[in-house]
């Protein structure tokens, strides 16, 4: 018997970036929660129980907020690695991306942790951008301040 790695762990298999899955899926949610609360709410005026009511009601509720945060994902993650390129103005090695969401309708953003090729670099930058239209929301640019000679050579 040997040791072997996980197949989630064997680099052999790999196919390819991750993607970020769209944000648009809430939308399907909501319907979904829509529609419970139309069936809640119908029982509940062909004479149910109070619950039955306050359930649709809450139904209700979780479907609007689903429904107007469910935004499309135009700007997808190597359009925004790209875009914080052109960003930062320095050429880039090593890059992170991590979408959050900004605002009560959780508006999809890119937030982008760019290093310089140089090594070890000597730059970093931090850009955020929408991912609905890509524009530059803000960014940050300096010194690595970071020391990393203990790990060269």
């Amino acid at each position: 018997m040997t040791d072997e790695l996980p197949e989630d762990l064997d680099v052999t298999a790999y196919v390819g970036p991750y993607t970020f899955p769209n944000p648009l899926r809430r939308r399907w949610i909501g319907a979904a929660f829509g529609l419970a609360a139309l069936a809640g709410g119908a029982v509940w005026l062909a004479g149910g129980p109070g619950a039955i009511g306050a359930a649709a009601a809450f139904f209700a509720g979780v479907a609007v907020i689903h429904l107007l945060t469910g935004w499309p994902l135009k700007v997808r993650e190597t359009e925004a690695l790209v875009a914080a390129t052109r960003a930062v103005g320095f050429p880039v090695g090593h890059a992170s991306a991590q979408l959050v969401f900004r605002g009560l309708r959780s508006r999809p953003t890119w937030r982008i942790l760019l290093y310089s090729a140089d090594d070890p670099p000597t730059k970093r930058g931090l850009v955020e951008l929408d991912a609905r239209d890509g524009a530059v929301l803000g960014q940050h640019v300096e010194d690595n301040p970071e020391d990393w000679s203990d790990l060269s050579g």
